[in-house]
């Protein structure tokens, strides 16, 4: 709740900044001036409230949406030592990091692949592929699901939710402000908004979108480092390399994918602005200099 209630004041903030910024720089009485009568103060709120309510929805179907989407078999009674071992090494995991005992369970994918959700640190799921289970070594595994625990303790899905509402917030604002002066300056509609505000916000909003997914971006592959140092201190520094060296195997075998999800294998070169993850060796080599 506290991290809501953060982002909530630091989303409140930051519309009074832009409005006095605005106000400073004399922007809202120039487009008065071209006669384009736009209340930039209910823009603001109305976008708010659009990005927020969007985020915060989204992260509190999280879990329900995943167990649906990825096809999730929750384990309530393990029916056979592998659920036995996973339990346990999410229960002695979750103890470490200080966190409530998450649900746990298993989907069916050839891939490597494990993932965390949860609206609450202490009411998460965490959940890993069959073909995870199938091709890591019990000491790989118990690394991955430390460094999945450790994006639950430390809270990542909450904060990349409310960074996102954040940023939605601003691309709405920014590109509905951008289409209404189009469509009033440049194409002169003088009562309602014509067919140039409509298609100059939507396109607006794909470039500006496309932005600020940079930003997002950056800051996932920034939590991914520190997931793979909390990993390294549930499991241990040496499992956690292993486990990354494990994918990096599997990436470069030709008979599987070109991305594996599990700890996040992307592509290079001018797409790393928009890498979920870092490249896995430098994910190791951080490792490896204690980073």
């Amino acid at each position: 709740m506290m991290r809501i209630f953060l982002f909530l004041a630091t989303n409140i903030a930051i519309m009074v900044v832009i409005s006095i910024v605005f106000s400073v720089l004399g922007l809202k009485g120039s487009l008065d001036a071209q006669g384009i009568n736009l209340n930039l103060e209910s823009l603001l709120v109305m976008s708010a409230i659009i990005g927020v309510t969007g985020s915060l929805i989204s992260l509190a179907m999280s879990k329900w949406s995943a167990k649906r989407a990825m096809g999730v078999m929750v384990i309530e009674q393990p029916q056979d030592q592998t659920e036995r071992w996973l339990l346990d090494v999410v229960g002695r995991q979750a103890q470490q990091a200080g966190i409530g005992m998450p649900e746990v369970g298993i989907f069916h994918a050839p891939e490597c692949n494990a993932f965390a959700t949860g609206m609450n640190k202490n009411h998460a799921l965490v959940a890993v592929s069959s073909g995870l289970l199938q091709t890591m070594t019990a000491d790989e595994v118990e690394a991955v699901i430390g460094h999945e625990m450790t994006h639950v303790a430390n809270g990542d899905m909450v904060t990349m939710a409310l960074m996102q509402g954040v940023v939605n917030t601003f691309v709405y604002f920014f590109a509905t402000v951008i289409g209404y002066v189009v469509d009033r300056a440049v194409f002169k509609t003088e009562r309602g908004y014509g067919p140039a505000y409509y298609i100059v916000q939507m396109v607006a909003q794909i470039v500006l979108g496309i932005l600020a997914s940079m930003l997002v971006m950056w800051f996932s592959r920034y939590r991914e480092f520190r997931a793979d140092a909390g990993g390294a201190r549930l499991a241990s520094k040496q499992k956690m390399i292993a486990a990354l060296r494990a994918l990096q195997r599997a990436h470069e075998a030709p008979e599987l994918p070109g991305q594996l999800a599990a700890l996040g294998i992307n592509g290079g070169g001018a797409m790393r602005l928009f890498m979920s993850h870092p490249p896995l060796e430098e994910r190791i080599a951080a490792l490896e200099n204690n980073r």
